[in-house]
């Protein structure tokens, strides 16, 4: 039941973004939201070339660390110590529409979907009932506001791509993008701010937070970055 809430309202919020970047002429990729899934696995056997060659020893090491052990530990790799990361990824048989889709991948636009599908996941890993249960409805109205928020501090690190003879998919891409902590939790502080200023201005009798609601909303502003 909670994955079918999540999907539904996943699949709202996309709705609402490609209506925003529509009226704004941006560039839409492929919607194949997979780009944001960093939980699949990624097969690294067979590597037949890379960005830089044919050997893997050149692969950066964030790439490698991802791949064998996720972005958390990507993250406490000094140089991101400071840092969250956000990786996308794509993969296929057509080098020319990866490259491309690599190259107009937006440092803002596609951080705002990773950044709220992460904050999603934050706010779901410490509730003990379904999230709209849990938090009312500051957890809708502060997952849209993630959703169309501006991460103007995220920078496109890098990309980099790699080919696998005898892979279905023979072209695997992953683009880097990090943003400081010091710019982007007050970016988070404030949306959580404004989600709850708009629920508590909305709020009648009927739709006004319940106490364990507002107990939950609370210990979430206050530990929020606690497994972030």
């Amino acid at each position: 039941m909670k994955k079918k809430f999540i999907s539904a309202l996943f699949l709202l919020l996309i709705t609402i973004f490609f209506s925003c970047t529509g009226q704004q002429n941006a560039f839409i990729p492929d919607p194949d939201f997979s780009v944001y899934d960093v939980t699949k696995r990624i097969q690294i056997d067979n590597i037949t070339e890379t960005k830089d060659g044919v050997s893997v020893n050149n692969m950066p090491l964030w790439l490698v660390t991802f791949v064998n052990d996720g972005i958390k530990a990507v993250e406490q790799i000094d140089a991101y110590n400071d840092k969250y990361v956000f990786i996308g990824v794509n993969e296929g048989n057509n080098f020319i529409v990866l490259n491309k889709w690599a190259e107009n991948f937006s440092a803002v636009r596609d951080t705002a979907i990773m950044a709220a599908i992460r904050i999603e996941e934050r706010m779901i890993l410490t509730a003990s009932l379904y999230p709209d249960d849990e938090y009312g409805r500051f957890f809708e109205t502060f997952i849209k506001n993630a959703y169309s928020a501006e991460y103007t501090g995220a920078v496109k690190e890098d990309i980099y791509w790699f080919r696998r003879s005898g892979a279905q998919n023979a072209y695997s891409f992953f683009i880097l993008i990090t943003i400081e902590k010091n710019i982007l939790q007050p970016i988070i502080r404030n949306m959580m701010s404004q989600a709850s200023a708009s629920v508590n201005a909305a709020a009648n009798f009927a739709t006004a937070p319940t106490s364990s609601q507002t107990a939950s909303v609370n210990r979430l502003r206050q530990t929020f970055f606690e497994g972030f």
